[in-house]
């Protein structure tokens, strides 16, 4: 898939595999800071917490401002869980990760 800045800028074929990560992914087994990507779904590969988790809106998972609270190293995310949104960065507190792309 070519980059096209945007994804009102995609068909709809390729914006549904941009949601679903088709645009990459990162792994993350330490507590470097990921950001500046648009993060769409992060995968747990072993229990995981994040000292940072910031969503793209706050009515986004991560942020106590929308309809929920702020994730923080209390939360602990079982392996093999999927979480899904639109995040711009994270810092893992322990654990590893793919963070998908889109």
């Amino acid at each position: 898939m070519a980059f096209k800045k945007g994804l009102h800028n995609f068909t709809v074929v390729e914006a549904q595999n941009a949601a679903l990560g088709q645009a990459g992914a990162i792994f993350e087994d330490g507590t470097t800071a990921v950001s500046g990507k648009r993060i769409t779904a992060i995968t747990m590969l072993t229990d995981t917490t994040f000292t940072t988790l910031t969503p793209a809106s706050p009515e986004y998972i991560g942020t106590a401002s929308g309809n929920g609270d702020a994730i923080d190293t209390s939360n602990t995310f079982p392996k093999g869980v999927t979480i899904y949104g639109h995040w711009t960065a994270f810092t893992l507190n322990s654990g590893t990760v793919i963070a998908y792309l889109g």
